[in-house]
């Protein structure tokens, strides 16, 4: 697909939005790729999107209905509900919904004994690839969280469990990719990062980008292709762009810093026609999914830096 002549913050909206909800009716379930990802991105508009409250209704009734009658289908799908309802709820600037407490609560009782939890591994990175992917995000879902929730005594003995999972050791054997996720958490509740891994953290990602200002995604965590081809490390991507200016934004870089801007010349210059960041799938080239998450992210990046609806 050609790259559009010029940036358009509600091209990106509408592509997402539309694209979230067809998986949303086509495949009756949530995504770490698509839906999750669309219901956290539009959830910081101002203008939220026609469909949002639609794919944000089915959700709810994954977990108020679903969930009652025939279970989750996986540990994964409870966390990752967890985190976008909590987000949802504290990017609209409402109490905690009785849905995500239902999450939450439920994240919590499926945390393994390590603290850890039992991911999906279906060689879809780096989403649903392995089980320190899911610690990080358990640390976001649960860093978004208000006080109030926070003060429960099986809420803290989770984070515990959760922080002794993610320990020193195992942080500096993470992926950059799930480490930068943690600057994430650790912007939403201190606590999750030392400074000094929060700076080495943002020079590897800083280290990373590419001449041309953006970043690309299997660098960030240096995956095998399924398909037994050779990682192309060097292209420029709209998810490893926008997750790396988004992650550095988070972190405190400041969005005039030339990093940032430069990441966000790349978005400002690759954005498609159709209004998407297409991104390579980092595992097969079957099914090209992340360029959905990748549309996230960079809605995301742009909206940090305020550089979207401007």
């Amino acid at each position: 697909e050609a790259v559009a002549s010029d940036y358009s913050h509600q091209r990106a909206v509408d592509f997402l939005d539309r694209t979230s909800m067809a998986w949303t009716n086509k495949y009756k379930c949530f995504t770490c790729h698509t839906n999750f990802a669309h219901l956290i991105a539009v959830s910081e508009l101002e203008q939220r999107p026609e469909y949002f409250q639609k794919v944000r209704n089915s959700l709810n009734e994954l977990v108020q209905t679903r969930w009652q009658e025939k279970g989750p289908r996986w540990d994964a799908e409870i966390v990752m509900a967890a985190m976008t309802l909590t987000l949802v709820d504290r990017n609209l600037g409402e109490p905690l919904s009785q849905n995500a407490i239902l999450a939450l609560d439920k994240m919590w009782q499926v945390q393994q004994p390590d603290g850890g939890f039992d991911w999906l591994k279906c060689d879809w990175p780096p989403m649903e690839s392995d089980d320190q992917y899911g610690a990080v995000v358990a640390a976001v879902a649960v860093s978004a969280a208000p006080k109030r929730y926070l003060r429960q005594k099986q809420v803290q003995s989770g984070i515990a469990s959760l922080k002794r999972y993610l320990s020193s050791g195992r942080k500096q054997e993470l992926r950059l990719h799930h480490r930068a996720i943690l600057l994430w958490a650790q912007a939403l509740k201190p606590g999750w990062m030392t400074q000094q891994e929060v700076d080495s953290t943002m020079e590897e990602l800083t280290a990373l980008q590419r001449p041309d200002g953006g970043w690309n995604t299997p660098s960030l965590g240096k995956w095998d292709r399924e398909d037994g081809g050779i990682p192309d490390v060097t292209t420029s991507d709209g998810y490893g762009t926008g997750f790396a200016v988004l992650m550095l934004t988070k972190a405190g870089m400041d969005q005039n810093h030339a990093v940032i801007k430069n990441g966000i010349s790349w978005l400002k210059s690759n954005q498609r026609q159709s209004g998407r960041w297409y991104t390579r799938s980092v595992s097969r080239d079957s099914r090209h999914f992340l360029t959905h998450a990748g549309t996230a992210m960079a809605i995301m990046a742009l909206h940090a830096c305020e550089e979207d609806e401007n």
